[in-house]
């Protein structure tokens, strides 16, 4: 069974975990390196007392240093490779010196040690790997007095190059064994990423915008609690309750996701932040991801309810094709300062928008009619000029104690066209709202008359007044 250390040590970032038993077998291959090249020297039975010595000594450093790094913690021997490193290479050079810096050996070990300092610490360590050989070789020449000559024997060589030889043989195979590890890495980071990134998306599905940004940041704070002035949508479908109790499982989910998927798609294109569902209920906020101004939000707000309704007539005829009967939504929107913030305790939050104008807004949904389209007086002064609005007087809302003046949505007045039958006009001291096709034909007589009466009366008004 592996253990938790020992699967780690198979990832990329166990690469430096790997380096004091690198750096081990590199000191063994370049320490018997050495002595196979200062044992060429030794004559038995007349043996040199230095080399004799110099060969003793690296045995014993080896030892010395495997049994110092098999005693340190994880994090020390990466520590003392730097010292170790360094002892190498003046150990290298003070033995070099011994042999009268043959030339062949002399070149093999200098650019084993060049070469893998380079590959395992950078210029630094070269730097400081270089200094230590040429310290080592100076300090062994002042120490032994030995010729400040260079001799050429090469069968010194033979030992040291067949040290280097192994050398890149075995960084050979080790290097294309990390590639081979590293590719297979990296193949299942690819895959990583490509899941992350699919979950990334599934999860924003779930969250508002603005959290969804917070939570990518560095920082991954919520966001702050703010005061925002938005246009507030509430919509559901009228006795979606009774349907449910009618319907089975299945086809209630299918036809209850069908719809929120519409209704959001048409939200999502006019530029809205879904900020729940609650069954059939949906709430969406405009003006807090990325406001235009008060105005522009709410006319953006207006043109989803409208294409909400004329896509549910679409939906209408599609469920009464499947024997569903047709159901209806209801609207609500109006437009005030709401606190938009995250809400909640440690292990649940919920970003949303609280305050008077959002309960006002659900109230509105509530009263308004199947098919309706009910806004507060504020948001229609906003879009007046270009929706066309019913004033359907003041209703009494719950948790209000003052009437709330409303108005119906008929549709934009550019929609209307020139053949509009709808004809509305409002101004201090007077308001009009005629729907002609609803008018009824034994009405119209009388409502002229009315007209043309108050016309009279307005213009012998205007005429006493210029008189005066």
């Amino acid at each position: 069974m592996t253990t938790e250390n020992e699967s780690t040590s198979s990832t990329p970032n166990s690469s430096m975990d790997e380096r004091p038993l690198y750096a081990l077998y590199f000191r063994v291959l370049l320490c018997f390196s050495m002595v196979g090249t200062l044992a060429t020297g030794l004559h038995w039975p007349n043996l040199d007392p230095v080399i004799s010595i110099a060969v003793i000594g690296l045995l014993f450093y080896l030892l010395l240093s495997h049994l110092l790094q098999h005693s340190l913690a994880q994090h020390e021997q990466l520590n003392i490779q730097a010292k170790l490193s360094a002892v190498d290479s003046f150990l290298i050079g003070a033995c070099l010196s011994i042999i009268h810096l043959n030339l062949l050996p002399t070149v093999l070990f200098w650019i084993l040690l060049q070469f893998n300092a380079l590959m395992t610490g950078g210029n630094q360590r070269w730097l400081r790997d270089n200094i230590c050989f040429v310290a080592g070789a100076i300090f062994s020449l002042l120490l032994l007095q030995n010729d400040w000559k260079i001799s050429v024997q090469l069968e010194m060589g033979v030992a040291g190059l067949i040290g280097i030889a192994t050398y890149f043989g075995v960084y050979g195979l080790y290097t294309y064994k990390r590639l081979e590890t590293l590719k297979a890495e990296h193949k299942k980071l690819l895959s990583e990423q490509t899941t992350y990134k699919l979950r990334s998306y599934q999860l924003s599905r779930y969250l508002p915008p603005p959290v969804w940004k917070a939570i990518n940041k560095d920082n991954s704070r919520p966001p702050p609690t703010q005061r925002k002035k938005l246009t507030v949508f509430f919509s559901d479908i009228k006795q979606f309750s009774v349907l449910a109790e009618e319907l089975e499982a299945e086809t209630l989910t299918d036809l209850l996701n069908n719809y929120l998927t519409e209704m959001s798609q048409i939200a999502m294109e006019h530029g809205g932040t879904i900020d729940k569902f609650m069954g059939d209920a949906i709430m969406v906020l405009f003006g807090d991801n990325d406001s235009k101004g008060a105005k522009a939000d709410c006319r953006r707000c207006l043109s989803m309810a409208i294409a909400m309704r004329k896509r549910m007539k679409v939906l209408q005829q599609q469920w009464r094709n499947q024997g569903i009967r047709p159901l209806s939504i209801r609207m609500g929107i109006n437009t005030g300062y709401c606190t938009v913030g995250t809400f909640g305790t440690r292990h649940h939050l919920d970003y949303t928008a609280l305050g008077a104008h959002v309960n006002l807004a659900s109230r509105l949904e509530s009263a308004a009619s199947p098919g309706e389209i009910l806004i507060t007086h504020e948001s229609w002064s906003l879009i007046k000029d270009v929706v066309l609005c019913q004033d359907k007087g003041e209703i009494s809302v719950k948790g209000f104690s003052h009437p709330i003046k409303v108005y119906q949505v008929i549709d934009f007045r550019k929609n209307l066209g020139k053949q509009q039958h709808y004809i509305e006009e409002s101004a201090e001291g007077f308001s009009m709202y005629l729907d002609i096709d609803e008018m009824r034909n034994y009405d119209r007589e009388r409502i002229v008359r009315t007209l043309e009466s108050a016309a009279t009366t307005l213009k012998a008004k205007d005429i006493v007044t210029i008189k005066k």
